[in-house]
């Protein structure tokens, strides 16, 4: 696919215009410059200068004479000049005549002192004028001063000597260029192929080698893998900008390229750190599996998205700025302004998103925990900027404001290490003492035999004379991680007291009343019968089933 747009690109550049000069006329009309040196202007001087350097008419003796070159060091007019005009090239600064004062005494109104001087790109070159010297503008003995250092770092890497190097090609004309410029088109074109097919070979067979060699193929082909090849592509960026300004393209359309250079590498810059986010995610995700809380596992995701909605904005910022060469200055006094008034409309979110912050810091609950507040009750699921998700009992989502729950009282219940159990058991009246009491050790014993049971501390005592029936507290612990632990650990206890209950005879009251006709003739008495032996009962019991259970 790169290469295909390449292509197109490269195809658009051929049919172009044939124009070589950075300066642009509204009109239809050619300017006339005569045989003479018109320095009278800034206008005069630049089409005296750019006039003189065309193809069709070039004199560069003649635009040499636009050049201050007082105080210059073994001066070479014209080599100076030609430099200057390929930094104008080089930069893809577009000159129009309309843009350029034709006044004599024209004066600088940005300048403190108000003086006659005319810069042509103050962003791009701002070491680069005109200035009037006596009658004449010319380019500053300044600006001449700086034309070697300027050239060099326009071309750099011995780029520069390819401009003497390939019109020696050819200069005959095919589709609007030169032969030496579709030389190096073609050249450019086979690099740049050449080089996508190297970044692959080593992108996508090396480095995902390397990674499979030391046991981090899964982290290397999802993380590191993508983040390589945006590189790759950067890297083929960064060599078009070096090389294709040597061609010396017609500059109506080099400044387009120049501004999609320009714009590419902070484009892609971005989309490398916006991909090395998820690889910081990870490495993150990997330390959160190793403690013992699950919030950790909630940061780490709202640390991914913050660390790529930051991307974006500093990534949009120097896209702006570096790109499409617009002052973000008024930009970002614009959202200083504006950020007042967004964040007194939007109170509740900044409160919602410290909320947020402070869950994190404080740890108050983890995901899974089962919290109550107020309405609030069900199990922790999500922890996100704005909101915590709350599973309910009855299977509904709750969504809270974190501001909400910072504020408000919780009551932590994953947090517990032990879990309560407490019920009364309650036994008829007809149930004798002796029952009772070995019906309570029984009682006592279930609960030191039970696996999940704190043995340190419990209560279970004969303690009530109710209405209708004779009460037992049972005040056990559970030590279980949750609530379905607890529930399977109360329905082992219960069975094994109704087992108790059966096997040593208690019967278990319920609210009845009951009428007992003691002389009824002729009828046994309704009182059941204790026949005694309740502890060879107990004892048997206690073998057969707590020993059963513990096997």
């Amino acid at each position: 696919m790169l290469k295909k747009y390449i292509l197109q690109l490269f195809l658009f550049i051929g049919i172009g215009h044939s124009s070589f000069a950075q300066l642009v006329t509204d009109n239809q009309d050619t300017f006339q410059v005569g045989n003479s040196v018109n320095l009278s202007s800034p206008y005069h001087t630049t089409l005296s200068f750019f006039y003189n350097l065309e193809e069709s008419h070039y004199h560069p003796d003649k635009a040499a004479q636009t050049l201050d070159l007082t105080g210059i060091e073994n001066p070479n007019g014209e080599r100076l000049a030609i430099k200057l005009k390929q930094i104008f090239e080089g930069k893809g600064i577009l000159i129009r005549t309309s843009t350029i004062p034709n006044e004599q005494n024209y004066s600088d109104s940005t300048a403190g002192d108000g003086e006659n001087i005319y810069y042509f790109d103050k962003s791009k070159l701002p070491g680069i004028f005109l200035q009037k010297t006596g009658e004449s503008w010319k380019y500053s003995a300044f600006s001449v001063s700086q034309i070697n250092e300027l050239h060099s770092e326009t071309y750099p890497y011995g780029t520069a000597k390819l401009l003497n190097v390939l019109p020696k090609i050819g200069n005959e004309e095919y589709l609007g260029l030169h032969l030496w410029q579709l030389t190096g088109l073609f050249i450019l074109l086979l690099l740049v192929f050449l080089s996508h097919w190297v970044f692959t070979l080593v992108v996508d067979k090396l480095i995902l080698y390397l990674f499979q060699r030391y046991g981090y193929g899964k982290v290397g082909e999802n993380y590191i893998l993508p983040v390589a090849r945006v590189i790759s592509i950067y890297l083929i960026v960064v060599l078009l900008s070096l090389f294709i300004r040597v061609l010396q393209l017609p500059i109506e359309i080099w400044s387009w390229i120049l501004i999609v250079l320009r714009t590419l590498k902070p484009f892609l810059i971005t989309i490398i750190f916006y991909k090395l986010a998820d690889v910081v995610a990870a490495y993150f995700t990997k330390l959160a599996t190793k403690t013992e809380s699950t919030l950790d596992d909630q940061l780490v995701p709202l640390m991914r998205k913050t660390l790529k909605a930051f991307v974006i904005v500093v990534g949009t910022l120097f896209i702006l700025r570096d790109g499409l060469n617009l002052d973000i200055i008024p930009f970002l006094t614009g959202l200083s302004i504006g950020g007042v008034a967004i964040a007194l409309a939007a109170q509740d979110t900044i409160k919602n998103f410290f909320g947020s912050v402070m869950i994190f810091i404080d740890k108050p609950f983890q995901v899974g925990d089962w919290i109550t507040s107020g309405d609030i009750d069900g199990t922790v699921e999500e922890v996100g900027f704005r909101s915590t998700r709350i599973r309910t009992f009855r299977n509904s989502l709750m969504y809270v404001p974190n501001g909400k729950i910072a504020d408000a009282v919780l009551d932590n219940h994953g947090l517990r290490q032990y879990r309560r159990f407490y019920t009364t058991l309650t036994v008829t009246y007809d149930t004798p003492p002796a029952l009772i009491e070995e019906f309570v050790k029984g009682l006592r014993e279930i609960v030191l035999a039970h696996p999940h049971t704190r043995k340190d501390l419990f209560h279970i005592y004969f303690n009530n004379l109710s209405s209708f029936s004779q009460d037992i507290m049972f005040y056990i612990f559970f030590e279980v991680p949750n609530w379905g632990e607890e529930l399977h650990c109360r329905h082992e206890i219960l069975v094994q007291i109704v087992k108790l209950a059966n096997t040593i005879g208690v019967r278990f009251a319920f609210p009845t009343q009951t009428l007992h006709m003691e002389s009824f003739p002729e009828k046994k008495t309704l009182v059941p019968d204790y026949p005694g032996g309740y502890e060879a009962k107990l004892n048997s019991f206690l073998q057969q089933e707590l020993k059963r259970k513990n096997e």
